[in-house]
């Protein structure tokens, strides 16, 4: 073999083992590793990551949209849609400002806002319809800020999707109305949104 071809077999040897090492370090790597290639894979991700793991709040969406200080993915920080409830909107495109819907986000601001919270998820699914980490959130006093939401009147416990704690949603909401507790006490139909006014109790 000429001392040519030797050189040349040598340089493709080492830019090979130099765009390895490469790739190795790269965000593109990370990138690729960090996708999950199943919804199975997706909640054994969540469940390593968030599941009765403490997190600070660091902003509210609104009464049951929250952000914690992780990252997920390409976002800085993980949003976290309440698991089991519905408070009337605040920031809707199209439905604005829902009644009730800024007292809900404002008791969630100051449950939450700035505090170490423990989240908890579900086995079944862990994401929503927009990528959302599905959760409990439990606050410092041991309290959970889903149940209490409910309990106050401020959400509606939500009837579309079952969830281990369907049925204490449920009754907490009819204690709440029984009570006629926040929203409860002047809601009109009207004003409740879409899938509630078709639920049946």
């Amino acid at each position: 073999m000429s001392k040519r071809r030797r050189f040349t077999i040598l340089t493709l040897c080492l830019l090979l083992v130099a765009a390895l090492v490469w790739l190795d370090h790269s965000p593109i790597r990370h990138r690729w590793q960090a996708q999950p290639k199943s919804e199975e894979q997706v909640k054994a991700r969540d469940f390593q990551k968030y599941h009765k793991k403490t997190f600070t709040v660091v902003g509210v969406v609104d009464g049951d949209t929250l952000d914690i200080d992780a990252p997920d993915g390409k976002y800085e920080r993980t949003r976290i849609r309440l698991w089991g409830i519905d408070t009337p909107e605040t920031k809707h495109p199209e439905k604005g400002v829902m009644y009730f819907g800024p007292e809900a986000a404002d008791f969630a601001t100051k449950s939450a806002l700035g505090k170490q919270v423990t989240v908890y998820l579900e086995e079944h699914r862990t994401r929503g319809k927009f990528g959302r980490l599905l959760a409990y959130v439990q606050l410092p006093d041991g309290r959970f800020l889903n149940e209490v939401l409910v309990s106050e009147g401020l959400a509606y416990a939500d009837l579309r999707f079952r969830h281990s704690l369907y049925q204490k949603y449920k009754q907490l909401e009819a204690s709440a109305r029984s009570g006629k507790k926040g929203l409860w006490k002047n809601v009109t139909r009207k004003q409740m949104p879409e899938w509630r006014k078709k639920s049946t109790d």
